[in-house]
Order: structure tokens, then sequence, then C-alpha cells
């Protein structure tokens, strides 16, 4: 049975405890319909999900011809170039491109850079209103904050910023046929921008992970010219969209419940654990990436065939009883807290420590700074982007 769910509609968005109820009355493993991708089979259980992520035995990133799960042959080489990063390979791809990153990312390099990333929010949040009294906090702090982090971590210069900001919003507005077109226009230039700096960096050298990139290939070449820019390209996309979408989401949750915001403003010490549980809640990412079906094999109760493809739903893990007592319930305090929102398993997300400290950073300066911050429009006017897999506000109208 094909369940019918519009992953892209605002009905979904807005409330997804409901959709991901329906699915889960379908059946523990269904299959839908997915934007782009077409039909495939996605899971609602937090265990389902969890084993589709740890068995890649199984359930492969790739076809056995060496292809994407996510790709169609019409695709342009530019995308099958950037798409073609660590977090669409299978082991050992996988680990040899991973360890050679793993270092910038560890809790010990992250925790150092925690007040530059305060003092990047603080700046933000005192500029928010200087242009008018009420401001998109989408587009002037949640998407910035990350970027800037991001292309510091890189090495990126503060001058191409602009450009980087411009990207990410086509990329999240990523909802069908014409703007994947519209998207397609911006990755080329986006390639061959890579492209440049890395010559540069061989010719003139630098800093941060650009240059250890360029170090690694110089050293030993455990890592491609190819691999190099779709590992830049996944750092600078998966290091600061989902993170825009985690702080917009978190305020959002905040400002339409002022006593959970002012609990939280009692004391800071607290926001840890709110981090968490607004990571399990909003869910910023719906799904994994596409998988392939390497052998014939029953999931919760489903045949699924070699060839198959499916995918792990993230947000219905989250919400799944049988993981989190009273899922559909916002609790900052709740404890334990099971959700997969950075995956599990060999994908297990790179950047998780950085994701929470942004987010934690993000909320702070932001209350503190505006204690008084409210929406400037109802949360019925709040619309969320027709992106399939991600949750996305896609403006939220803030005023002091």
């Amino acid at each position: 049975m094909t369940a019918r769910v519009d992953f892209t509609s605002q009905s979904y968005f807005r409330d997804p405890v409901a959709g991901i109820a329906r699915l889960r009355s379908v059946g523990p493993v269904v299959e839908a319909r997915f934007p782009i991708i077409g039909r495939i089979w996605i899971t609602t259980a937090h265990d389902l999900a969890a084993q589709v992520l740890k068995d890649s035995a199984t359930f492969s990133m790739r076809k056995e011809d060496g292809g994407l799960a996510g790709l169609r042959w019409w695709m342009p080489t530019s995308v099958r170039t950037l798409a073609n990063s660590m977090l669409s390979m299978d082991e050992p791809a996988h680990t040899r491109l991973r360890e050679i990153v793993d270092e910038a990312f560890r809790r010990r390099a992250i925790l150092a850079m925690e007040p530059r990333i305060r003092g990047i929010a603080d700046d933000l949040a005192a500029s928010l209103f200087t242009e008018a009294s009420e401001a998109d906090l989408v587009e002037r702090y949640a998407c910035i904050l990350p970027l800037s982090v991001i292309c510091e971590l890189l090495g990126l210069p503060p001058l191409d910023r602009p450009r980087f900001i411009a990207w990410a919003q086509t990329m999240s507005r990523l909802t069908g046929a014409i703007s994947f077109l519209r998207m397609l226009r911006r990755l080329a230039p986006m390639k061959r921008y890579l492209e440049g700096r890395l010559r540069h960096v061989r010719e003139h050298g630098g800093e941060g992970l650009i240059a250890e990139l360029v170090r690694v290939e110089m050293e030993g070449g455990r890592i491609s010219a190819d691999e190099m820019i779709s590992m830049v390209f996944l750092l600078l996309g998966a290091g600061s969209e989902t993170t825009t979408h985690l702080i917009s989401g978190s305020v959002y949750e905040l400002l339409k419940n002022p006593a959970l915001r002012d609990w939280l403003a009692e004391d800071w010490s607290r926001v840890g654990l709110a981090v968490e549980e607004f990571l399990r809640f909003v869910s910023p990412v719906q799904f994994t990436k596409p998988r392939f079906m390497r052998r014939d094999a029953v999931l919760g109760g489903v045949q699924l065939k070699r060839g198959d493809r499916i995918m792990a739903m993230l947000a219905a893990a989250n919400m799944d009883p049988a993981a989190n007592e009273r899922p559909e319930q916002l609790d900052p305090e709740r404890r334990p807290n099971r959700h997969l929102s950075f995956g599990t398993g060999i994908h297990f997300c790179l950047g998780h420590q950085l994701a929470r400290i942004e987010g934690m950073c993000a909320l702070q300066a932001l209350f503190t700074r505006w204690p008084n911050l409210r929406l400037a429009v109802e949360p019925s006017e709040i619309r969320w982007r027709r992106r399939p897999g991600l949750r996305a506000i896609e403006e939220l109208r803030v005023t002091a």
C-alpha cells in the first residue's frame, strides 16, 4: 500500500506529527512518492531507521554499478561531481575521506571555537534591527551565523561570503523541477569557484580545512581533486543550511511559548538540554539520503527486493513513542532524548558538535540582546519552504 502524504505541503510542515501518525498507521515501512526521487520505501519507526543507517551491508548508498542512489541519468556532470561526497559513500571510501577532516570537528576543536561563534552571534544579534524595527530572523541571523562559521573553518575569504549566502538560499529553495533547474545554474559557477580556491591555496598556501585538504593531497594523494571539491561543497551545505533551520525553528517554538522562553532565560545552563529537544522536535533534516537494497530482505514485516530504494525517515523516528515518551510534546527537560537527528552508524553527522554549539550560542545571544523579542505576525501566517526532506521556515518576521 502506498502512503499518501505530501511532504512539501504547508499542512505537513505545520503539523508533522499528524502526517507521521498517518504514515505509521499504514505500517513501519511504507511505500511513498517523494518529490524528484519518485516512489521509494520509507521507515516510520525509530529502530528500523537505525537499522537502515547501521547496516550498510544490506542498505547501500550506491547502485551495483557504483552510481548514487539519489541521482537520475539526466543530471549533469557538475551535480554528479558535487554529490559524490563521503556522505554518499559506503566503506572503505567513506572512512578514508572522513578521517581527513575528522580532527577539525572533534569536540576539543569545536569547543575552542565557541568564543568566536558566540562573538559572531552577538554581533549579528546586535545588528538585527539596524535597518528597521522589524526583521526576518532567517535572512539576517539564522542563515548568516552558521555560514560565517563554516566559511571561517574552511578558510574562505570574508569578502566571498555574500555569494555563499546567495548559493545557500538557492539550495534551500529546491522544491521541484523548476527550482532544481535554477539551482543547476548556480552549481557550475560554484564548482569553478571552489576549484579556483584550491588552486590558490596550492600556489600560495592558506589556513583552514581547505589548506588541510591541499596538504593531504600533496603529501599522499589520499584524496582526488574531484573529492576535494565535493568535500568542500558538502561542508558548506551540511555545515550551514541544516543549522539555519534548527536555529529558526527553535526561535519560532520559543516565541510561540513565552513561558518556555522565560524558563530558558532564567538559567542559560539549560540551553544544551533545550537544543537537544529542538533537534528532536523541529527535526530540520526529515529524511536521510536514499539507499539501495543490496539483497532481498524483510524489514518491519515488509519484503524488500534487491535494487529497491529506501530512506530512513528521521522525523518519524524522533516522533516514535517507542523511543521517546509523549513525543508529540515539546519537553526541553527531556531525558533521555533518543533522537536520530544526526543519524547513526558510519554516517553519523560529522558536525554534530558544531551544530549544537551554534544552536546554543544563537539562542543565548539573541534572547540576551532582545529579551522581549516577539513574532511580528501571527503563527498561522508562518510558512515553510516547499523543500522535500527539510523542515525550513521561509521567513520569520520578528520585532523587539
